[in-house]
């Protein structure tokens, strides 16, 4: 158990704050790591202990914890202008820019732009305008929303049960309409014998059943995220998302791209759906929209669904639904030079030229006989623990592989991030060469004491 003074930082953070997605017994033994700054990838705990963080934060802070124009940014904002809404037809000039440049950046001719405070409620924004566009267009009953277990699209009533994740039945959650298909993991789903491109037509078939079975006119959206963040770093099978869109341009029902966490270079192109070559209808961005220096979210609609918003709109002359702090100039003048540094800085470039040297380095690191799978594109990989990897059998859950392995990351001074029994690594787009070798040699050290404990 940890022996912490009364009054120290991890004490207070005790006994007075509550802990989301967090292995409690963990905090009960080690207590909790209160941060008070960063510098480039590094952050520093109150006892002046430096860690890299390879997390990026919560994914998004690809630019480093400390990045002067950011911060510059956001000052220049607060000074110009605070602080406003975006109702009542008033916006910012900042909210008008961002939206531009949006749609510019989108893979869309065209197309419009309504942002939240988060990827949560981004997602349940979307839920909420295809709800609202097809009961304007006669179709009441087109409500059902698509996605795949193991996919994660957010903690509000509506995005936790697009969310295929088994934690929210302590919420009563799924509600009822969000259907849940196949998660699109080769390695843990494929069957005996079945090759990739068929493991794909396997998903596509399940996909036009179930809709079939439901009714393609109860349907208002397929959510998918281009590769599963939260699920633990999956990437797409060969061919998934050009046959899941052939399935569903046939039967009218619409594709969003859940970037989250793919959009603005994590995948090594702008949006995930460029890497991996499908259209959606529209994206979910959020995250490395502000390279997390501001909360924010933003539904961008393609031309389609644009239109179809903008005449549902027209019918009842409002769109009764925004947050107060939706298009914050602030915000926005932040994601203005986030997107800015991302794209013209070279950030994303780095990526691009850093991602062959991780997944090398990583590779090395999974001839271990207790990692089962690596996985992952740019800079989002997953290290799946198993206790044989010849059958791919998982090690007991009592036994906490992956909370371990990152706890003992932690003691290394290396944040990393358990994903069920995997260990997952998506760095600052700024990490050096040297920088990426110290990641690489504090994990091996890790998975290294953690499997002579367990294996």
């Amino acid at each position: 158990m940890n022996d912490h003074a009364p009054n120290s930082w991890e004490a207070r953070a005790a006994q007075y704050a509550l802990y989301g997605f967090t292995d409690l017994p963990s905090v009960r033994d080690r207590g909790t790591v209160v941060v008070t700054h960063g510098e480039g990838p590094y952050i520093f705990d109150t006892n002046g202990k430096k860690y890299l963080d390879s997390n990026s934060g919560l994914w998004n802070m690809v630019a480093g914890f400390d990045h002067k124009g950011l911060a510059e940014a956001a000052k220049a904002q607060y000074d110009r202008f605070p602080g406003y809404h975006a109702f009542f037809g008033r916006m910012s000039d900042q909210t008008v820019a961002l939206s531009e440049t949006l749609v510019n950046v989108s893979p869309f001719p065209r197309g419009k732009v309504f942002y939240t405070n988060s990827g949560s409620e981004a997602n349940d924004t979307l839920v909420k305008m295809l709800w609202f566009l097809n009961r304007a267009e006669g179709r009441p009953q087109a409500t059902k929303i698509l996605t795949r277990k193991n996919g994660y699209h957010g903690v509000t009533a509506v995005s936790a049960s697009m969310t295929g994740k088994p934690y929210n039945e302590v919420f009563g959650l799924p509600l009822d309409g969000f259907l849940h298909l196949t998660c699109p993991h080769y390695w843990r789903e494929g069957r005996d014998g079945e090759s990739e491109a068929e493991f794909t037509a396997r998903l596509a078939a399940e996909l036009d059943g179930v809709i079939d079975r439901e009714g393609a006119d109860t349907i208002a959206g397929f959510v998918a995220e281009p590769v599963m963040g939260a699920g633990g770093v999956i990437p797409p099978p060969e061919g998934y998302f050009q046959a899941v869109q052939a399935v569903l341009r046939r039967h009218g029902i619409p594709l969003i791209s859940d970037e989250v966490i793919c959009g603005f270079g994590r995948t090594g192109e702008i949006w995930g759906a460029l890497t991996y070559d499908f259209m959606p209808d529209a994206i979910i961005s959020s995250k490395n929209l502000t390279a997390g220096y501001f909360p924010m979210g933003a539904v961008i609609l393609g031309p389609d669904l644009s239109d179809r918003m903008q005449a549902a709109i027209d019918e009842i002359e409002e769109f009764p639904h925004g947050f107060t702090a939706s298009g914050h100039p602030v915000g926005c003048a932040v994601a203005l030079k986030a997107i800015d540094v991302i794209l013209n800085e070279g950030l994303m470039d780095r990526v691009r030229e850093g991602a062959p040297r991780m997944q090398a380095g990583l590779s090395e690191i999974a001839g271990h006989p207790n990692i089962g799978e690596l996985r992952g594109i740019g800079y989002m990989w997953a290290l799946e623990a198993v206790r044989d990897r010849d059958t791919k059998t998982p090690f007991e859950a009592a036994l906490s592989v992956s909370e371990r392995i990152a706890n003992t990351c932690t003691d290394h001074g290396l944040i990393c991030r358990p994903l069920g029994q995997s260990v997952v690594l998506c760095p600052p787009f700024i990490l050096t060469d040297a920088q990426m070798d110290e990641m690489f040699g504090k994990l091996d050290a890790a998975l290294k004491q953690v499997f002579s404990e367990v294996a």
